[in-house]
């Protein structure tokens, strides 16, 4: 393809993703009134369990709307993800190796399901994490929540942790396509730790210590796999290259 036939090709791809996007946002319109209910969910349990006062509150005129929109475009996203992401793999298949497009499906079908394990892991802790945080609040006080801050926090710490499952991933893609030893994961180790906090911190509404620590605990482990699992290919690798070397000697 010439330039313009490339970019002729990238527009037709995004307008693709938009149309689905647009469409599962209207699909997720109708569905936020129970996404609603669900995130309610451990307000409700706050309630019960510590026996004060919890409602979410809206502080505008228009904040039940913007979230509604927000969450409606949210599970859009979420609902359309197959087609655009179809779309970008099938702009960039075109111009890859048969050793890349390899790769690149081992990562797409290893990934995928690793953030979503991450996001459901997420989702399952997010009831403990919010009844702990307001715990913290004296008896006598109401848990009275902005519901977009609410929203944002649910929304940021399962995509982070969703993130943080698929990181490794990427280190054993580096690997396997030999730009990442095994023996450089393992060396720069305290520096993945400074990172693993630093992202953390960034990723975790309001940055609280124990959010953090959720959040980082199972980075450092799925590190340390990723590393095992490199380690073990360059051990093939190597055994590999000393039988052609043995070959090519006899």
């Amino acid at each position: 393809m010439t330039l313009a036939e490339h970019f002729i090709e990238l527009r037709k791809r995004l307008f693709r993703s938009a149309l689905a996007l647009v469409g599962g946002a209207v699909i997720g319109w109708f569905l936020s009134g129970y996404v609603m209910d669900a995130l309610r969910g451990p307000i409700t349990d706050i309630a019960k369990q510590q026996g004060r006062e919890a409602m979410l509150n809206y502080d505008s005129i228009t904040g039940a709307f913007d979230l509604k929109m927000q969450v409606a475009i949210t599970i859009g996203a979420i609902i359309s993800s197959p087609v655009w992401l179809y779309q970008i793999w099938a702009f960039f298949v075109p111009a890859m190796t048969r050793k890349e497009l390899r790769y690149g499906f081992g990562f797409f079908f290893t990934a995928v399901p690793l953030f979503i394990a991450g996001g459901v892991t997420g989702w399952l802790l997010v009831p403990h994490i919010v009844s702990l945080l307001t715990s913290f609040a004296p008896e006598p006080d109401s848990a009275i929540i902005q519901a977009k801050t609410y929203f944002d926090f649910i929304l940021k710490l399962v995509i982070a942790v969703g993130i943080a499952f698929v990181l490794p991933v990427f280190l054993v893609l580096l690997n396997f396509v030999g730009v990442l030893s095994a023996k450089s994961i393992i060396a720069s180790w305290r520096w993945a730790l400074i990172l693993i906090a630093l992202f953390t911190a960034i990723a975790t509404p309001a940055a609280d210590v124990l959010s953090m620590f959720l959040l980082a605990i199972p980075m450092v482990a799925l590190y340390f796999a990723a590393y095992g699992v490199a380690w073990l290919h360059d051990r093939r690798a190597a055994k590999r290259e000393l039988r052609l070397e043995a070959e090519l000697a006899a």
